[in-house]
């Protein structure tokens, strides 16, 4: 069963000056207990995507539903099964405490103190906040008040939670912590979390599939272990003795436009995309026809932020027509 549906949505800025397409026909579903990456660069469409669930933003048209409920006509049972930490917005009291934070924002949601307290000392022990549990949030780092927003939207209890860069202003072992916490959070309460994030590692580790979009469109919706496995075997690191060969890298410049290269004291690396098989062995020819002399060569292994980039490229070129 799908916890959330998006059919056909559509959304247009318009100003005095012109109007801003920010999605366009965007189709997908997340099935419940799925953790799923929305990715795009800045001014996707991703944070207007979200809104648009939790009924801040009135889509142009398309359809809805979370857990059977869409936002035109039962936003009050929809936002019931619904949570988010929203990047860029004040997600938290920074006059309240850590504690009183959390007893707030899931007494909103129907989960009194009485009822949910094992589970927000829980989320405390989890997230590392016992010894500021009495501290006002103002006072923490940009970190914690991010590990308290977060707390906050998981004490709801909610099926459905949307986390809008979760790991912004997270040092590297809090962020580790916070992949752990939601890879348990989907495994044991069967929740959907739904993460927006630029930080690719993170949606790698954590998330079964990702969902991109460019201007508005989504193009692509695979899991993530098919989107590697799509370009894996297709890019090559070759190092040339002698980092010294200006015809041979005017030659591959033509050939290769993705190719990159740097220099060192002694060698020429190159790194190249050949999508055919054949690729390799021609690239191999050409060194050979002028006398490069290769030293080593490795495939290298695709991860989600090289399939990204490739992803974004493609589209830009569709775009402009090349």
């Amino acid at each position: 069963m799908s916890m959330l549906e998006i059919r056909a949505l559509r959304k247009t800025f318009s100003s005095k000056k012109r109007k801003v397409v920010a999605v366009d026909d965007v189709s997908f579903a997340v099935s419940t207990g799925e953790m799923v990456g929305l990715l795009g660069p800045n001014g996707a469409g991703k944070t207007t995507i979200i809104k648009s669930v939790l009924g801040i933003v009135q889509p142009d048209s398309g359809e809805i539903s979370v857990n059977g409920y869409c936002p035109n006509r039962q936003l009050k049972q929809l936002l019931s099964r619904t949570a988010a930490v929203l990047e860029g917005s004040r997600n938290i009291y920074w006059r309240l405490s850590v504690w009183e934070n959390i007893c707030f924002f899931a007494g909103i949601h129907g989960v009194s103190v009485a009822m949910g307290k094992d589970y927000f000392e829980q989320l405390l022990t989890t997230f590392n906040l016992k010894e500021k549990r009495d501290s006002e949030v103002r006072l923490l780092s940009q970190g914690m008040k991010q590990k308290v927003a977060i707390c906050c939207a998981l004490a709801k209890q909610t099926p459905l939670v949307f986390l809008d860069e979760p790991t912004l202003g997270l040092d590297v072992e809090t962020s580790y912590e916070l992949r752990d916490v939601l890879k348990v959070l989907v495994q044991n309460e069967q929740r959907t979390v739904v993460v927006s994030s630029h930080d690719m590692d993170v949606i790698q580790d954590i998330c079964q599939r990702a969902i991109i979009v460019s201007n508005g469109r989504v193009i692509a919706d695979e899991k993530i272990t098919n989107l590697l496995a799509l370009f894996a075997s297709r890019t090559f690191r070759l190092v040339i003795a002698d980092a010294h060969h200006p015809e041979l890298l005017e030659v591959l410049t033509q050939k290769l436009p993705h190719m990159s290269y740097s220099t060192n004291d002694r060698q020429l690396i190159l790194t190249a995309n050949l999508p055919q098989a054949n690729d390799l062995y021609s690239l191999i020819d050409l060194l050979r026809e002028h006398g490069a002399e290769l030293e080593t060569i490795n495939q290298e292994a695709p991860d989600l932020e090289k399939v990204f980039v490739s992803l974004m490229r493609k589209e830009r070129e569709r775009c402009n027509g090349t």
